[in-house]
């Protein structure tokens, strides 16, 4: 971690299992967390005088949760709050797709990809689709699917549907912090896992970047980062508030003329991400391990 003043919290959210993934995958100077309450006492109970760094961790598709992070930390008492830094994301869609390819690079190339991750709305799930179009468009694997656990398709559709597209081999890749579960193959199809997508050391040494930057614009220029994490959910669409609960209680959200009108859900939406975030590589260029260039393409479900 970045230094032994600093106290890391990994706040967590569907794409880890609500932290069950990142608890046996984070090192002992790393708390990981959910949002909401838990983030709060949390940060109440934090040592005297520590310095916090909180990480959202997201992959790039869980936007609301970096800004719940931020809403959380400004309910704080103005006491606590000083020595508080709200991080950048743990990782974009752009490292998302970076991190896949280099999963991918020990899997032939006469393979079927088939990319897992947790449902989620209709906006997340449309990102995974994305992500993988890109997984594809800078790879060498010609059949790329996705599936979402716990949603429409789930992995064994998506291990039937490359079986019917004529893949006779399929590597599972993990687009979350959940590790893959292959499910059964059909006959004549063998079905790998590719393990996790970030080792322990490559989640600690991402955590540290992202921790130590938030201290140091904090400890340099008074930055902590809330301004930009509140923003986070804007960017994807209609914004809203919550409470220092994780508060998806009755609010309202703002659409176009006539379009008004309340939820009593979590909503989530599209993601735009911001400059410094990725570099631009063409087609044949080498594998990317930590991010790639964004693009307006929107992949299907089937990415052939």
């Amino acid at each position: 971690m970045p230094d032994t003043g600093v106290h890391v919290l990994a706040v967590c959210g569907h794409e880890s299992g609500n932290g069950a993934a990142l608890r046996r995958l984070a090192g002992p100077d790393t708390i990981v967390v959910g949002g909401g309450r838990e983030l709060y006492r949390a940060l109440t109970a934090r040592p005297s005088r520590q310095t916090v760094a909180v990480v959202p961790m997201t992959l790039g598709r869980d936007p609301e949760l970096v800004a719940d992070a931020a809403r959380t930390v400004r309910a704080l008492p103005p006491e606590l709050r000083r020595g508080t830094a709200v991080a950048e994301p743990f990782g974009s869609s752009e490292h998302l797709v970076g991190w896949l390819r280099a999963a991918a690079s020990g899997v032939p190339a006469e393979a079927a990809l088939l990319i897992t991750a947790p449902a989620g709305d209709p906006y997340q799930d449309a990102e995974l689709h994305r992500v993988a179009h890109l997984v594809r468009v800078y790879g060498r694997h010609r059949l790329v699917e996705t599936a979402l656990l716990g949603g429409d398709v789930e992995p064994a559709e998506g291990v039937r549907r490359c079986a019917l597209l004529g893949a006779r081999q399929v590597a599972v890749l993990s687009a979350s912090f959940l590790p893959p579960a292959p499910p059964a193959a059909p006959a004549g199809v063998s079905v790998r896992d590719t393990g996790p997508l970030l080792g322990p050391a490559s989640l600690a040494a991402v955590l540290s970047a992202r921790a130590g930057a938030a201290v140091r614009r904090l400890r340099e220029s008074g930055e902590d980062g809330v301004g930009a994490a509140l923003s986070a959910a804007d960017r994807h669409g209609p914004s809203h508030s919550h409470g220092v609960d994780g508060g998806h209680h009755r609010h309202e959200h703002h659409h176009g003329p006539g379009e008004g009108h309340a939820h009593d859900r979590e909503h989530h939406h599209e993601h735009h991400h911001g400059p410094g975030e990725g570099h631009t590589h063409g087609p044949g260029s080498p594998p990317v391990q930590q991010h790639i260039h964004s693009s307006p393409l929107m992949g299907a479900r089937s990415h052939q």
